[in-house]
């Protein structure tokens, strides 16, 4: 027996309707699943996502419209083509069904050459996504090996997608720009796959030839990125991540406006993660003294003091969407571990902590670019 080439859902609330498309797809090689009411349909593709979705609009319950919203809405099914059928060939109906984000229409009496046709396309389609979603998955996986590379920066892409969607909600970005900022968290230093170990994972001081080597990472990764045309968006934070305001930073030496938004968000955020967690070169470093050196380099022309102040306001107030990477004692200078819990002791202390770190905090933006470069990174 011949393997189908795809798989249909047909949903319709009149039986007549769903056999004669089940005969019809059948004799043209698809596996049909059918389905007689809103909830049904919901319920096939949660258990057995298809290729296609036959949507009748007028059914009880649920409508054809309101199955394929849901369908649409929700990020695991959205990518399904919903074909919407109706009897009626009114403006309104085919309006609600754009609406809902159905991806095309068929006017009942059916016309069997034509739906042919039309699943035949719109699997065509969904073969091209499913190899989209394939390379996307194939290259946020390939993020985490990286990651996994060096033990000092495991959950790194997590805490940075938290840390940038989470400013970005601050700022009040649109949410596909949330979603890049997600994205690009994640694939900022893909490149680094170019990067030896020894350079990687080395302990002590960077040679200048092993600094001109770690400065390749963004458009290394950039070039990865530009094989996946879904990863256009994402481009410009794994390129430019490490740009400076005052043009000092790298691969292109970028300056001012002409470094986009979302690749200073995720720049701010990703020299936060890498200051406040142990990395091969220093210990985790106090929050407070993070703070500090945020906003010195900030000062001294990196980024915008505007996203340095957000940021950090949205972190002492918990709301930058992970709990901090030194949740209940925090490491000295000196890599002794002190409790934070708010005795009173504590709470005298903390005036003391935040007058080291804004005294220290230029002394060790100034220690760390001497051994890793202009700014520390993951």
């Amino acid at each position: 027996m011949t393997r189908p080439i795809g798989k249909v859902l047909v949903v319709d609330d009149y039986e007549a309707n769903v056999l004669g498309l089940r005969r019809l797809l059948e004799r043209a090689n698809y596996a049909v699943a059918t389905a007689s009411n809103g909830a049904q349909a919901l319920e096939a593709v949660r258990n057995d996502p298809p290729d296609v979705v036959l949507l009748d609009v007028m059914m009880p319950g649920l409508s054809g419209v309101d199955v394929c919203a849901e369908l649409k809405r929700n990020p695991s099914t959205c990518l399904i083509p919903v074909v919407l059928i109706s009897g009626a060939q009114e403006r309104e109906t085919r309006l609600a069904g754009l609406e809902a984000g159905a991806d095309d229409f068929l006017n009942k009496p059916i016309d069997p050459e034509e739906v042919c046709t039309r699943v035949r396309s719109l699997m065509r389609l969904k073969r091209v996504t499913d190899d989209l979603e394939s390379s996307e998955s194939l290259f946020l996986t390939l993020a985490r090996v990286i990651e996994a590379r060096d033990p000092y920066t495991e959950g790194h892409c997590e805490r940075l997608a938290a840390f940038a969607t989470a400013l970005g909600r601050r700022l009040e970005l649109e949410s596909a720009d949330l979603e890049t900022l997600h994205r690009g968290a994640f694939l900022h230093d893909i490149g680094k796959i170019a990067v030896a170990d020894r350079v990687l994972l080395k302990k002590g001081r960077l040679s200048r030839n092993e600094y001109e080597m770690m400065k390749q990472h963004p458009a290394v990764g950039d070039e990865l990125c530009r094989t996946v045309r879904s990863f256009d968006a994402v481009r410009p934070i794994v390129r430019w991540h490490h740009e400076r305001l005052d043009g000092r930073g790298y691969p292109d030496g970028l300056a001012g406006d002409a470094i986009p938004l979302l690749a200073q968000i995720v720049s701010v955020v990703d020299v936060f993660d890498a200051l406040t967690t142990d990395r091969p070169y220093r210990g985790a470093l106090p929050i407070e003294v993070a703070y500090g050196m945020l906003g010195h380099e900030a000062r001294g022309g990196w980024c915008p003091e505007h996203l340095v102040d957000s940021f950090i306001d949205l972190h002492r107030a918990g709301q930058s969407g992970v709990v901090s990477p030194l949740p209940l004692e925090v490491l000295d200078v000196s890599g002794s571990k002190r409790s934070t819990r708010r005795s009173a002791g504590a709470k005298a202390q903390r005036g003391v902590m935040a007058s080291r770190a804004s005294a220290s905090s230029a002394t060790h933006a100034v220690s760390v670019r001497s051994a890793r470069g202009p700014m520390p990174t993951a």
